[in-house]
């Protein structure tokens, strides 16, 4: 079925989560008035209005939602309208409290906040499927309604529940999985610690446990519970698509790791008809624009390089971290144009106007407390005429330089118990390996593991791949394909180690890719805090590293550093192996320091990359298309810098600015 992006039916995107159910009417017409002012192009409406949308079971009032639309469409302003499937009402829980979802200890939560679903309740499921009904027999025609938006950031606050009705759903996935018990106690180990299953009905959910529990039964119990939620939004995906054909229909995701970890953004890719994302400054003492910039190039990936939309980030500070800052002048618009610069098509805010009740009323938004007479106000106006501007390059794809391998299965299983340390984080090494990226000015393309054949080393000369503990043994089959056909990888420790079901793969590790990588580790020896260890370069250079360090033995790898003290002194640290047109390399610590930019510069020039001169914090991202080129200078930086275009010019950048140049076709 073909859809109708956004992008085809409005400018780019501009606005917010619009609640009007939280204020009186006599509020709503200054409302659509301002956004017009603010140049607001797009609104989310009604992702928790379900208690005022059926305030009791099966009465429906619409002449508020009827009105609020209205005076929308008239004002030009397009809709995003949700089904408000995320916050059941009150009188929901009291006739089905089975619904609320159970904790891993056994408690079930009570009602009074948000996103508290048992999503095998089937009671829950029949409601969504009621309300979503009605939405789309209402309005599936309505000419301001131009995207659905089902539900909200699935898996925020929760997504797994241990009920005993997950747990009877949890048997019947098991049995379509693996058909079989025996074929499941082999891929669960079931054997260690006596664990054998002798029947269907002797598996439940992973509920707490004396010790650690099965990791097998634990990592196909996430893969249950992202399931279960995805299905609930195909069913009501499915519902739209059939009383809304041609209207694209989405679920907001929370794509940064740093933001979510509980759902597997590659497969509910495929199921949305664009991809949309939430984001949000994590102010942990990190780069935070590095942050953003990791998230919406995965955004832009898990969309397979099309253009995206940012549904959600903040004019200013929010309210949920322990710390939450005010964004300095000019924030504001250099954060939203960095995400337009790597595929959205617009910039959406959390929220329109800044609530008085609730728990969220301390969050900034876009219209403030202060009203019309504040910055941030003056600058989400000025932010809109310059969305405005863009309009041109709808349509047009963001240019990457660089490939990177992540995989939330693998940072599952990875972050289960009793791994050989508990400060290994893939997490942590993915934000690594992109800001020396980063910092090299270079655009990533993300793949999931079993996308990684399709790779075309001339597009992608260099593949990264932080840390992936779990590999099947397809994906180092196109891994070896990618080497061979000219590709430089650049691969860390720990992984390789294990197959799909957290088994380790026969043999010496790193398992799966000992072939493509030319050598085997005897053994792992992990450094304690604050244990460090030298590694020597070929070259005479000494980098320092700590957490990792193996007993590496090379095959067909040569050696290109070794650890020059600890216990591992004069063992393999960086290997390179040539492999068919290409070459593989193997890192087996943490560089501390500089020390990671030093090995990541090997791997770009092994793969004949050559990085911008630009200053540390100043991104050059281009799109282009049929439209013409955009090349985004965005400096975030307190000082002027200069960069340089491609007719030899040098272009000024101010400080904090965002400066886009324009080429034609």
């Amino acid at each position: 079925m073909p859809f109708a992006a956004p992008h085809d039916r409005l400018p780019l995107a501009f606005g917010g989560d619009y609640n009007p159910e939280q204020w009186p009417e006599d509020v709503w017409e200054e409302d659509v008035r301002l956004m017009g002012e603010a140049g607001v192009t797009m609104v989310s409406l009604g992702i928790f209005a379900w208690s005022r949308i059926e305030p009791r079971p099966g009465e429906y009032d619409w002449d508020w939602l009827d009105r609020i639309i209205g005076m929308l469409h008239e004002a030009g302003i397009g809709v995003d309208l949700a089904t408000p499937t995320v916050v059941p009402p009150a009188w929901f829980y009291r006739a089905h409290p089975r619904a609320l979802p159970v904790t891993r200890e056994g408690v079930r939560v009570a009602f009074g906040s948000r996103g508290a679903i048992c999503h095998s309740d089937p009671d829950y499921r029949a409601a969504a499927s009621a309300v979503t009904e009605r939405l789309g027999e209402r309005y599936g025609h309505h000419p301001a309604v131009v995207m659905w938006h089902v539900h909200n950031e699935y898996g925020a606050p929760v997504l797994a529940c241990y009920c005993d009705t997950c747990a009877g759903a949890f048997r019947g996935w098991l049995q379509d999985r693996y058909g079989t018990l025996g074929a499941l106690n082999r891929a669960w180990g079931t054997a260690f610690w006596g664990q054998l299953y002798g029947g269907w009905e002797e598996i439940g959910a992973p509920r707490a446990t004396p010790t650690v529990a099965n990791p097998a039964h634990q990592l196909d119990y996430q893969r249950f519970a992202d399931g279960q939620a995805r299905a609930n939004f195909v069913a009501e995906r499915d519902i739209l698509h059939r009383l809304s054909p041609g209207v694209p229909v989405t679920t907001n995701f929370m794509a940064a790791p740093s933001q979510c970890a509980s759902v597997d953004y590659w497969a509910w890719a495929r199921e949305v008809d664009l991809v949309t994302n939430d984001h949000y400054l994590m102010t942990d003492g990190r780069r935070t624009h590095v942050n953003l910039a990791l998230a919406a190039d995965l955004t832009r990936s898990l969309a397979g390089g099309e253009p995206w939309l940012l549904l959600e980030h903040a004019p200013s500070g929010v309210n949920w971290q322990p710390h939450n800052p005010a964004k300095e002048p000019g924030r504001m618009a250099r954060d939203s144009l960095g995400h337009v610069a790597r595929g959205s098509e617009g910039a959406m805010f959390f929220q329109w106007r800044q609530s008085r009740q609730g728990a969220e009323k301390f969050h900034s938004a876009m219209l403030p407390q202060g009203g019309t007479g504040t910055r941030v106000w003056r600058e989400v106006c000025d932010l809109g005429s310059r969305v405005a501007d863009l309009g041109d390059l709808r349509g047009t794809r963001t240019r990457a330089d660089v490939a990177m391998v992540w995989s939330w299965e693998s940072w599952w299983a990875q972050s289960l118990e009793w791994r050989p340390s508990a400060d290994l984080d893939a997490r942590e090494r993915l934000d690594a390996f992109y800001e020396a990226l980063y910092d090299r000015h270079l655009t990533v393309d993300f793949f999931a593991p079993d996308a990684v054949a399709e790779l075309d080393p001339a597009r992608h000369p260099l593949l990264v791949v932080p840390q992936l503990y779990a590999v099947g043994l397809g994906v180092s089959a196109g891994l070896e394909q990618y080497v061979s056909r000219g590709g430089t990888l650049l691969v860390s420790f720990f992984s390789g180690i294990v197959d799909e079901h957290d088994t380790v793969h026969p043999g010496p590790y790193p398992g799966a890719l000992r072939d493509v990588l030319g050598l085997t580790v005897e053994e792992f020896d992990p450094l304690l805090p604050g244990e460090r260890v030298a590694v020597r370069t070929r070259d005479g250079g000494v980098l320092r590293a700590d957490l990792w360090s193996e007993a590496v033995v090379t095959g067909s790898a040569e050696t290109v550093a070794v650890f020059g003290d600890g216990r591992q002194a004069g063992r393999p640290a960086l290997t390179r192996h040539a492999l068919g047109e290409g070459a593989a390399w193997y890192l087996a610590t943490r560089p501390t320091g500089d020390g990671l930019a030093t090995v990541v510069d090997l791997a770009l020039a092994d793969a004949g990359i050559t990085p911008a001169d630009l200053p540390r914090d100043v991104e050059l991202v281009v799109r282009e298309g049929e439209s013409g080129v955009f090349r985004f200078a965005i400096n975030h930086t307190d000082a002027e810098v200069k960069v340089v275009l491609p007719d030899g010019s040098r272009a000024a950048v101010g400080p904090g600015a965002v400066e886009v140049f324009r080429e034609p076709r």
